[in-house]
């Protein structure tokens, strides 16, 4: 940026938890593992994680995306994303005699397992997720003559289902908390006796970054969210900020901020998707330091410690000898 942009907010406050989660965080270890141990290239299915810079980084070391898994030569090495698969993916993949290592979010699994579950049991079940989404497709794959998807309370009235006392939901992952306790309730006084898995299907660490950044909204003008258009979890966190009082605004990086969005502005919150490196974060902040902030702060909501174990397939190999 030049010196004639604007004048930069005074003040900087970080939402926490922010950032990479377990299971991002597991997935892109996995494909640099895999790089480590077999060496480039590595096929990966779709995006591992839904962040532009990490997918950029990855190629760079070797990494090979591809959208299905017919794209990968036969014999190859293939990683599944963190958002997971289908089934009939992990035929195909078998098919092709690919050796796959699978990085969906072990919080991910826990969902494709309750959808097996309630279809043995005979149940129903509406999936509230967003249409398209990778994780929906691997989710509703799992039982796909068995689940009906819908994204909002307003289409609960028209749902019809062969049995309403034998119905479940399960949701995505990365939605609104807020807005899927709205749906929740809408089917819930529809199916009186519909059931559900034991815990929420919505992930820790969506919840909490959704928790953080109602919190930075109330004390700040401007809430900036560092993450991909594509990030389900990202974009649900700049609704949240705007429900709560802040201008907000999606960005993959510090260049994209527009002076327009600074004018007025005395303290500006960051937070950033949990597909989004912390280097982003970092960056954007050294840039409003570049720009007269003085104060940069951090408001900490919840603590984190959750881990996840690399998949079994990677885990204590041995990295390939270097000829």
């Amino acid at each position: 940026m030049p010196s004639t942009a604007t004048a930069g907010p005074r003040k900087v406050l970080l939402a926490a938890p922010r950032g990479y989660c377990a299971g991002v965080d597991r997935a892109v270890q996995t494909v640099e593992r895999a790089l480590e141990i077999h060496g480039a290239p590595v096929y990966v299915r779709k995006e591992i994680v839904h962040n532009k810079h990490v997918v950029e980084e990855l190629t760079k070391r070797g990494a090979i995306f591809v959208d299905q898994e017919d794209e990968v030569p036969e014999g190859a090495i293939v990683v599944f994303s963190a958002h997971g698969v289908s089934p009939a993916v992990h035929d195909n993949a078998a098919a092709r005699s690919l050796r796959t290592i699978d990085a969906t979010c072990p919080l991910v699994t826990k969902v494709h397992v309750s959808a097996r579950r309630f279809a043995a049991e005979g149940y129903t079940m509406v999936m509230i997720g967003h249409a398209g989404h990778e994780e929906v497709e691997g989710t509703m794959g799992e039982a796909p003559g068995s689940i009906v998807l819908i994204e909002t309370a307003a289409e609960v009235d028209a749902l019809e289902v062969a049995d309403p006392d034998k119905v479940a939901f399960i949701t995505q992952t990365t939605l609104s908390v807020d807005e899927t306790a709205e749906t929740i309730a809408a089917l819930r006084a529809k199916f009186p006796s519909i059931v559900s898995s034991k815990s929420d299907d919505i992930c820790y660490a969506t919840t909490n970054r959704q928790i953080a950044v109602k919190q930075l909204a109330r004390e700040c003008d401007l809430v900036l969210v560092i993450g991909s258009t594509n990030s389900s979890n990202s974009n649900r966190l700049v609704e949240v900020a705007r429900e709560h009082g802040a201008a907000s605004h999606l960005i993959d990086n510090h260049t994209q901020v527009q002076d327009r969005w600074l004018e007025g502005v005395g303290t500006v919150g960051i937070t950033s998707g949990a597909s989004a490196p912390e280097e982003l974060v970092e960056r954007l902040v050294d840039f409003f330091r570049e720009r007269g902030a003085e104060d940069v702060g951090e408001l900490r909501t919840v603590h984190e410690d959750v881990r996840f174990m690399l998949p079994k397939e990677i885990r204590g190999a041995a990295p390939a000898a270097q000829g």
